[in-house]
């Protein structure tokens, strides 16, 4: 894929870039470990000051850079003002808890023979972040205010179809005061990704994107032995069962399937729904979905705009195509119009079975397959036949349906009457195939810190006696 700004709306070249030579790569790396020297040894008070700094530096750009995702990637405009918003608020959410969050760990120092005994976190060093282009600020900014709070440094190789955006974040740390090198964007393809994870200033690595990328850097850091922190993708279960406020599940149901023009690795993309239910709930969900606006981005009343590249509305058509050739029936949507542009409506699939595409891939695109559970046994089953495990969706009045699904569903979060979504307060990340490792909360600034032990003695024959008895 070409580094380039390509208007999803029409299909035209905007603006392209050339990649960083060898040479450029190895200079910005050498960047990134003079800057990590430097940073990690300032205080976590002077970290908060500049990502204080940054954050009121987004809410100020926040109106330009919405409107520049929306021209890369085609969110709708709302969502993409919310989007900066967000990533504000986790800068100031890590501005004032990171300290807790790496605070020293005593550990009881007469137990092993010490004066002072404790745990304390420090950072690794240069991290690559390898991110997508769905969210193109926010899945960045999970790992760049975290880890610069605890001392890294980080280099971005951003989706080549986003380049703008990744400009814009290479700029803003060091806008908001971080050493030069803290955090750069390195505009390069994926072919460069190797080259730089084995360089061996370069400590980790986190990479939000596909299960196939996802196996790569796994791959790559296995052999160097450097840490990763994956989040893959999602097929994640909506399950709707027969006490759940139904007028309201189906509601949240389209949102929460065409969120970001339906392309979240946290969409709801399976709808389970008992069978006693299940007539009452698809009408209502496909009204919903019917309801939906389709249009420009760019207008206040769109709730849904193109896909982002022409292969997601290719694959989503061939989803479509194959599940309907199966004997699946399209409930609304299913066909992509005329025209320029890579428009795909929402849609709702009804008689999925196990042979069909639909039944086991994730569908990146404003497209829901629902499914027949005769009871919450079935349904936790069906939930639970993917490869994945990013999220769950599950709708239900009743106590102990929901103790069991939230033990049962096999995920790496579980909401319970309501939409799946991601807060700096709250771990964030999957098992199976959506990868492994977390981001935000405290577990996400952990994740790239050394968990080193001290211990401190007296230096006398006892402390070594103790030492090897």
């Amino acid at each position: 894929m070409p580094i380039a700004t390509i208007n999803p709306v029409t299909g035209e070249v905007l603006k392209t870039f050339d990649a960083l030579t060898e040479e450029q790569i190895d200079v910005a790396v050498g960047r990134s470990l003079t800057g990590f020297r430097e940073l990690r040894r300032t205080t976590f008070a002077q970290r908060a000051a500049w990502m204080t700094a940054a954050a009121d530096l987004l809410d100020a750009d926040r109106d330009d850079v919405a409107a520049l995702m929306t021209l890369e990637m085609g969110k709708t405009l709302a969502a993409a003002k919310a989007e900066v918003a967000k990533c504000a608020t986790a800068c100031r959410y890590y501005a004032e808890h990171a300290e807790r969050f790496l605070a020293d760990e005593p550990a009881e120092a007469s137990e092993v023979g010490a004066v002072r005994a404790y745990a304390r976190y420090q950072p690794l060093g240069p991290v690559l972040a390898v991110m997508p282009w769905n969210f193109p600020l926010w899945q960045a900014m999970r790992f760049a205010a975290p880890a610069l709070m605890a001392g890294n440094t980080g280099l971005l190789k951003h989706a080549s179809n986003v380049p703008q955006t990744a400009l814009y974040l290479g700029e803003l740390f060091t806008r908001a005061g971080f050493p030069a090198g803290a955090f750069q964007t390195l505009l390069v393809g994926s072919d460069a990704v190797e080259r730089i994870l084995t360089d061996p200033r370069v400590r980790a690595a986190t990479l939000t994107g596909s299960e196939g990328a996802g196996r790569s850097i796994a791959a790559i850091a296995g052999r160097e032995l450097k840490k990763t922190v994956l989040e893959l993708g999602g097929s994640d279960p909506y399950v709707v069962l027969p006490t759940a406020d139904l007028d309201r599940a189906a509601e949240v149901a389209a949102t929460a399937r065409c969120q970001n023009n339906g392309q979240s690795c946290i969409a709801a993309k399976r709808f389970i729904v008992h069978t006693d239910v299940y007539d009452q709930f698809v009408d209502a969900f496909v009204a919903h979905m019917s309801a939906l606006t389709v249009g420009d981005p760019m207008m206040d009343t769109t709730d849904v705009g193109p896909l982002a590249t022409e292969q997601g509305r290719k694959d989503a058509e061939e989803q479509v195509a194959d599940a309907v050739g199966r004997g699946a029936t399209v409930r609304c949507g299913g066909r992509a119009p005329e025209g320029a542009g890579w428009w795909y409506p929402p849609t709702v699939v009804t008689d999925l079975t196990p042979e069909m595409r639909m039944y086991s891939e994730e569908v990146f695109a404003p497209v829901a397959g629902v499914y027949r559970a005769r009871s919450l046994d079935e349904a936790i089953e069906l939930a639970n036949a993917t490869s994945y495990g990013l999220g769950a969706n599950a709708w239900t009045a009743d106590p102990d349906e929901q103790q069991r699904l939230i033990t049962e569903l096999e995920a790496g979060a579980v909401f319970i009457n309501g939409m799946v979504t991601s807060y700096p307060q709250l771990p964030f990340g999957g098992v199976k195939n959506s990868g492994y490792g977390r981001e935000l909360s405290s577990a996400g600034i952990r994740e790239f810190c050394n968990l080193k032990a001290v211990w401190v003695g007296e230096g006398d024959k006892a402390d070594v006696d103790a030492a090897t008895e």
